[in-house]
């Protein structure tokens, strides 16, 4: 211990090296390059991207957001650039960050997830990517990859022979036990999962009585997740031995410090970015305030030190 106002925020997970454990979350921070005249994104712990997939996508018909008394709906639908246009015409900015920057991928098939892959496998600048497994298997009538310890697996086992990359497995939580899944990732060759993604929801229009979503559903995210999210992190650091990253409606210093607690390695930070686009930075400096405060010298030394 001792009285340092720089205490030692940083972790490594995987071989993936970060000055602190605080990242953003996939689908909130576009780009990166959306965000990087608001604020030096070199602060952060790790940037993640939004979804790719193996085409462009052109995402749902609006209304696509709506706001909820502790978060929001969203009915995004995976809108992208396609892997071609990513390492066109995004990657050259993310590659001069100095912080490792995560690629997430998706797809609808084994083949699309494993190709998509294969385009970013040999590409400067991707320090890992983060696969996500809550994409409907359109051979399989739209069940969630994620859905079932098997198929999990099967998607995980795919990009690992196509790459030699870090891969993280996002886990969604509407399933049975969320723990089967991801030791069935960790099996497959994860070598982080990340959790929750959000949860399927929607909101009805009573003037109209239509959704007030472009579509029927939705995902909610923010604050009225974190309880969830939280005992979900709990349960999966318990299962696996490999790092878990925890998110799911982080917005304050103290919110990402339960996740620390529970033994979390790192945290995202997802639908905060939109009300307040420093919120990631403002995480940061809390916690580094509460190790000063607290006389601990190591971020290290709160991970997992939650007293059951």
């Amino acid at each position: 211990m001792n009285n340092s106002k720089n205490p030692d925020l940083s972790q490594t997970l995987a071989g993936i090296r970060l000055q602190n454990p605080v990242m953003t979350a996939s689908g909130t921070f576009g780009y990166g390059k959306e965000y990087a005249d608001l604020f030096d994104l070199n602060q952060l712990g790790a940037l993640i991207t939004k979804g790719i997939s193996l085409k462009p996508m052109i995402g749902s018909p609006p209304p696509r957001i709506w706001e909820t008394p502790s978060g929001m709906i969203n009915a995004i639908g995976l809108q992208n650039v396609g892997v071609q246009g990513f390492i066109q015409d995004k990657l050259p900015f993310l590659s001069q960050l100095s912080i490792p920057v995560i690629v997430n991928i998706l797809g609808h098939s084994f083949r699309e997830y494993q190709e998509v892959t294969r385009h970013l496998n040999d590409q400067p600048g991707i320090a890992a990517l983060e696969v996500n497994i809550s994409c409907p298997n359109v051979s399989r009538g739209g069940m969630a990859f994620g859905a079932q310890p098997r198929t999990a697996a099967k998607v995980i086992s795919k990009v690992r022979q196509a790459t030699r990359l870090p891969l993280i497995a996002k886990l969604a939580p509407q399933v049975t036990d969320i723990t089967l899944i991801a030791r069935a990732v960790e099996g497959a060759g994860a070598d982080l999962v990340s959790l929750i993604n959000t949860i399927p929801a929607m909101a009805v229009d009573i003037e109209t009585r239509r959704s007030k979503l472009g579509r029927l559903n939705g995902g909610l995210s923010g604050p009225a997740i974190r309880p969830v999210a939280l005992r979900l992190v709990y349960q999966v650091v318990q299962a696996v031995s490999i790092p878990v990253i925890g998110l799911g409606g982080i917005r304050t210093a103290e919110d990402a410090l339960e996740f620390l607690m529970v033994g979390a390695r790192a945290v995202q930070i997802g639908t905060a970015n939109f009300v307040q686009p420093t919120t990631a930075l403002e995480i940061i400096e809390g916690i580094k305030k509460y190790l000063f405060t607290q006389k601990i010298s190591r971020v290290s030394d709160v991970i997992g030190s939650f007293l059951e």
